[in-house]
């Protein structure tokens, strides 16, 4: 086994952890990046936007509950990370409206990550794939490298100034989902790349990290229940983005949450109810301006109803309201109850007394036949539990103290979401910038 030394090692490929790289190695540091993938990316590859919340006012009015210190760092750095992708070769679009009240960039992700690949072999710097990273080195309370294994077998040791956590979350081990997401999350869907199976947690908790924040919940989207994935392409085209303006009842036939504010918090809803399933139901103005139209402007647009049904999920379309009563009996809702309920539901947005939960930025009634129905469930993204890290990309101790040596980026570092959302991919974007920044210091220091 031998001894090396660089400025930054790097774990995970990913969307923070190229980022951290790319700029350490644009700075002039020696940087080594460990994969434990075949390639690089991650669920990167599978995105297309960088986005979050436009003012601290913003963010703080929709995630209340995330650490203060990094909701200032993603608000106040973002632009910087734009102009860094951009500064790459990479065409980042104007800027655009996401969700009710995100402002972000459409870009080519995939040309993103293989461009700050390149630059860091270009630069000098290598990339390990197929490597599995097993344990962290720790010198008089440091952390100072880590000892890899390749896919043949072969340990090696990397000595670092700096070790970069970003290893994408634990959303792939249903353990960590049970323990530290939902007593019901074991069972749910994989909407990311299968190697997020906690190996970065992991890492930093054996050398004594923090971690948190308790019940943060987690970031996915509402999927048809029953229908496994095909491929990546099918984490964007089977998310039911539309349930933000169609009703979601759960098995008593009862709605549970205000749809509107956003189809990732109503999955977070959705895990909580009974067997974590419900039917989505959309009228024919749903239908029209929301399942078959553009989620955000400039995205495909896919008829998720059809899709859904093509690939054999529980589906129905009803001709009227009355047909609603019909639904399988071995679905296992009272037809008549959720006919009810939406006939309830439309009789009090027509006069205006507001249904109960509240809709705040949907009031319509769903008053125009024919009806779609999909039976749903929640898939996760990333959970919002993590390991804990400061503005400056800094584990932290229990005591709240920097952990020596150690830093963490992306999905495997919490506090920055609480039961909201404001944007994954910029907070990897920055805070992948931010702690290539904080190596940069630690190697001149």
């Amino acid at each position: 086994m031998s001894a090396e030394g660089v400025d930054l090692l790097v774990v995970g490929a990913g969307m923070a952890g190229l980022t951290a790289a790319a700029r350490a190695v644009r700075d002039g540091l020696s940087v080594v990046v460990v994969e434990i993938g075949a390639d690089v990316g991650g669920s990167a590859r599978f995105a297309g936007y960088a986005w979050t919340a436009p003012s601290h006012e913003v963010m703080d009015r929709h995630n209340p509950g995330g650490d203060v210190a990094l909701k200032r760092a993603l608000v106040d750095r973002f632009a910087d990370g734009i102009a860094w992708i951009r500064s790459l070769g990479v065409e980042a679009k104007d800027a655009q409206r996401i969700l009710s009240f995100g402002r972000g960039h459409q870009f080519d992700t995939n040309h993103y990550v293989d461009t700050c690949g390149q630059l860091v072999l270009h630069g000098g710097g290598e990339l390990l794939l197929e490597t599995e990273t097993e344990r962290l080195l720790v010198e008089n309370g440091a952390v100072v490298g880590a000892e890899v294994r390749a896919a043949d077998g072969t340990p090696r040791q990397v000595r670092a100034r700096t070790t970069l956590i970003a290893t994408g979350g634990f959303q792939g081990d249903p353990a960590l989902r049970t323990a530290h997401v939902h007593p019901h999350a074991e069972g749910m869907r994989l909407r990311s790349n299968p190697h997020s199976r906690g190996g970065g947690y992991r890492l930093a908790t054996q050398v004594g990290a923090a971690t948190g924040g308790d019940d943060a919940g987690f970031y996915g989207h509402l999927i048809p229940s029953g229908i496994p994935f095909a491929d990546p392409a099918d984490f964007v085209d089977m998310s039911l983005y539309y349930s933000e303006h169609a009703l979601l009842f759960n098995l008593r036939g009862e709605r549970f949450v205000d749809e509107t504010l956003g189809d990732h918090l109503t999955a977070m809803a959705l895990l909580d109810q009974p067997e974590s399933r419900g039917l989505l139901i959309a009228d024919a103005r749903v239908f029209r301006d929301w399942i078959v139209g553009s989620y955000v402007e400039g995205a495909v647009a896919v008829d998720k109803f059809a899709l859904a049904s093509k690939r054999g999920g529980r589906v129905g379309l009803a001709e009227d309201l009355e047909e609603l009563a019909f639904l399988p009996e071995e679905w296992g809702y009272r037809g008549e109850t959720i006919r009810d309920a939406v006939r309830v539901f439309n009789e009090r947005a027509t006069v205006g007394s507001g249904p109960s939960p509240g809709r705040e930025l949907d009031r319509l009634a769903l008053d125009e036949p024919p009806y779609y129905v999909i039976e749903t469930v929640p898939a996760i993204t990333f959970p919002f539990h993590g390991v804990r890290i400061d503005d400056r990309a800094r584990v932290l101790r229990a005591d709240g103290q920097p952990l020596g040596g150690l830093l963490a980026a992306g999905s495997d570092t919490g506090g920055l979401w609480h039961r909201a959302y404001a944007g994954g991919l910029a907070a990897a974007l920055v805070f992948g910038l931010t702690a290539a920044d904080t190596a940069g210091g630690a190697t001149r220091a």
